[in-house]
């Protein structure tokens, strides 16, 4: 499934990502928000600011 989660909500978290990336039609980062949301409503150390950078796509000429 291509998706992984690190720290103290990590788990948290990778169990709502693997959740939502199965069962609904979110995109990666959409996804990635609500997990992080999801893990901090679970574990005390982990919080609601976050930041998510992401790549541009690949041109298919390279």
């Amino acid at each position: 499934e291509g998706i992984m989660a690190i720290g103290s909500g990590g788990p948290y978290a990778l169990a709502a990502a693997r959740a939502l990336y199965r069962h609904t039609n979110m995109g990666a980062v959409q996804i990635a928000k609500e997990a992080m949301k999801i893990a901090a409503e679970i574990c005390v150390y982990t919080n609601q600011q976050v930041v998510i950078e992401t790549l541009p796509e690949r041109s298919q000429e390279a």
